[in-house]
């Protein structure tokens, strides 16, 4: 019988233990395939970063954040983004970031590599109608799963064990991913955006 999430990585021992000294906890069983996307919820402070990269050091596993293909071509910065996990996306690409990127994907799934691109579907750290749509789009249309990580400072927990398979039906996906997220508190709660899709008002001619 197989395991539900054969992709398993080792981490490191000195991050858990950083990890630990700062109070924070983290649930991990695997990765259920080689590619995926993971939504990070919520997100309301730069410590954020700082918690996740020092988590994701403690798990072993090398995700991946998108960031402007210029600034890999800066000397000595370029390479530290590389070395944190920033993922060059060309943003002038004629099928545009989310079409870049399931690119990316697909040629990832062609020589079986491993690939798990983070996203903080708010886009912002300030409070916003709801999240911003690449995340979904991406995951989508290059047919991955999508792991749900609750980024909890009210328990200082980071949990990522939940994946889902988006259907392209957003009321019911978001339903889910609400029932999921569940009551997972920022490090500025009121910050924290509604789990629903961001749909700005069209403007009236």
């Amino acid at each position: 019988m197989s395991t539900p999430h054969p992709v398993q990585f080792k981490g490191s021992a000195l991050a858990r233990w950083i990890l630990a000294r700062m109070g924070w906890t983290v649930q991990f069983a695997g990765l259920p395939s080689l590619q995926g996307v993971i939504a990070v919820y919520p997100h309301t402070s730069n410590w954020d970063f700082i918690v996740g990269i020092v988590a994701k050091w403690s798990i072993g596993i090398p995700a991946y954040f998108w960031a402007k293909d210029s600034l890999f071509k800066v000397p000595v910065f370029g390479a530290w983004m590389r070395w944190v996990g920033g993922l060059p996306i060309d943003r002038s690409s004629p099928r545009g970031v989310v079409g870049a990127t399931v690119d990316v994907f697909r040629e990832h799934q062609k020589q079986g590599r491993l690939l798990w691109l983070v996203v903080a579907p708010e886009g912002t750290r300030r409070y916003t109608p709801g999240w911003r749509s690449g995340y979904y789009q991406v995951a989508l249309g290059a047919r991955v799963p999508l792991a749900l990580v609750k980024f909890d400072w009210g328990r200082k927990q980071i949990v990522f064990t939940d994946f889902i398979k988006l259907t392209g039906r957003e009321d019911e996906d978001y339903a889910e991913m609400a029932r999921i997220y569940g009551d997972a508190q920022g490090y500025h709660p009121q910050q924290a955006s509604p789990i629903a899709p961001w749909r700005p008002a069209s403007k009236k001619d």
